[in-house]
């Protein structure tokens, strides 16, 4: 499979949300695995892995299920849940009691290269399953046409707003406002915005870590 070259965007350094690098340089390290052998495993350049563990780049969807695959971590694991201030306000503060509700204010956000952004809809990470608010902006793809992604699990989506197009092996879909789509994650598929205008959706993810094939790519 050819790994395109356009797998990451320059940003400031720190405007990682929730410092989404130092999670995975953590993750990594955890596993013994240096910079040099994630980047071989992933085909991707030891400076690339590097720049996002320092937050100054932000991953594609593709570069970023690559390295989830290889570290075996679930959607949630990008998500951080430890207590820590922004804007003067720490998240435990504005937590809800019980941890029931959700409130739209104070979603985990990951924005990720190219315009895309989850949102986790659960107040906190749920095993097996991924609730997520997902947004494309305009001219956004999860990956190019020439590498299509693959993981575990099995996915659940309706579209809420714009026009989304959908590859899954060698079929092609446009899902209007009000469709939905469902699709086993191990079969090659890419997802892109259709238009002028930014696709959300409602997305859910089961058994993401229930990966049969071995590596991916």
């Amino acid at each position: 499979m050819k790994v395109s070259t356009r797998l990451a965007k320059q940003v400031e350094p720190f405007a990682l949300a929730d410092n989404l690098g130092i999670r995975l340089r953590d993750y990594r390290e955890k596993v013994s695995l240096s910079v040099r052998e994630l980047a071989r495993r992933i085909k991707v350049s030891p400076s690339l892995i590097s720049q996002i563990e320092h937050g100054r780049v932000t991953p594609s969807v593709e570069t970023l299920y690559r390295i989830a695959n290889e570290l075996h971590l679930s959607v949630g694991d990008f998500f951080n849940d430890k207590d820590h201030t922004r804007r003067g306000r720490s998240t435990k503060e504005r937590a809800e009691p019980n941890g029931v509700v959700q409130r739209r204010r104070t979603r985990k956000k990951v924005q990720l290269a190219g315009g895309v952004t989850w949102e986790r809809l659960t107040p906190s990470p749920t095993s097996n399953v991924e609730f997520l608010h997902v947004i494309y902006e305009v001219g956004s793809e999860s990956c190019p046409k020439d590498s299509l992604l693959r993981h575990g699990g099995k996915e659940y989506a309706c579209v809420l707003s714009g026009h989304l197009g959908v590859r899954i092996g060698f079929e092609e879909y446009e899902l209007s406002p009000g469709d939905s789509i469902t699709f086993d994650a191990q079969m090659p598929h890419r997802l892109w915005t259709i238009g002028n205008e930014p696709v959300t959706a409602i997305w859910v993810i089961l058994n993401r870590e229930s990966d049969t094939r071995g590596q991916a790519g």
